[in-house]
């Protein structure tokens, strides 16, 4: 049988977004293709989350594309690019209705829905919590658990909205293990964080936000060894830029 096409790479062009007569993002453009992680860094309100809806399809861009290489045209549920937020929707059932719900939502049958929910179970350390209340869970088992759904999707294109905010460092640890072997298994990651110690770790590539516009797009280490803009010495020094 023959694989579907890549849906990417996923050129974005022009993207700009207001509200209230704000705008939150002007004029970003880039592409991204197959890889290892993307992080997204900037201050606060640069407008890093808001980037990441867009590129889900959670939000209209007010001007500008964001346009997949594969649009089969589906619903939202089943395309192959998925999103962890920061502050994950947990149903109130176990852990394994939440993920056997979010594979029926995707039209997954009831087989499939099972050796799929099984497969997230062992996949991310949640078998002996598969029948618990999914929301007495702790934050990283919580966070586990979204990212176990996201994946059991079987998605091409991960967004994760900082991930790991207000873990503890061992769940953070546990979440950035989760995250390299997800690229390396071909999964390409894009995700937003404040942490630039995370960010040395886990990126191959740096988006850099700074007041909605896109200031710097580049390797990771040559962000972090010499960055080309004032903003982003700054921000690296940890200089207030509002």
């Amino acid at each position: 049988m023959r694989a579907d096409p890549s849906i990417l790479p996923l050129v974005v062009e022009g993207l700009g977004f207001e509200a209230d007569g704000r705008a939150l993002l002007a004029d970003v453009g880039f592409t991204l293709r197959r890889g290892r992680p993307t992080v997204v860094l900037g201050p606060n309100g640069a407008g890093k989350s808001l980037l990441l809806r867009l590129c889900h399809g959670l939000i209209a861009p007010g001007t500008g594309a964001v346009r997949w290489a594969a649009d089969e045209g589906v619903a939202a549920g089943r395309k192959r690019h998925a999103m962890v937020f920061q502050k994950p929707v947990i149903l109130r059932r176990s852990v394994r209705a939440n993920l056997d719900h979010a594979l029926s939502a995707a039209g997954t049958d009831s087989a499939g829905r099972a050796e799929r929910t099984a497969a997230a179970l062992v996949r991310f350390g949640l078998t002996a919590l598969a029948d618990a209340p999914a929301r007495r869970l702790s934050g990283g088992e919580q966070q586990r658990l979204a990212i176990a759904r996201a994946w059991a999707l079987g998605p091409e294109v991960l967004f994760m909205d900082e991930p790991c905010a207000n873990l503890d460092p061992g769940s953070t640890a546990r979440i950035e293990s989760l995250v390299s072997d997800l690229a390396s298994e071909g999964v390409t990651v894009v995700m937003t964080t404040h942490d630039l110690g995370q960010a040395r770790r886990l990126a191959e590539r740096v988006l850099f936000l700074d007041k909605g516009r896109l200031v710097e797009d580049a390797p990771a280490d040559r962000f972090f060894d010499a960055p080309e803009t004032p903003q982003a010495a700054a921000f690296l020094r940890g200089d207030l830029l509002w």
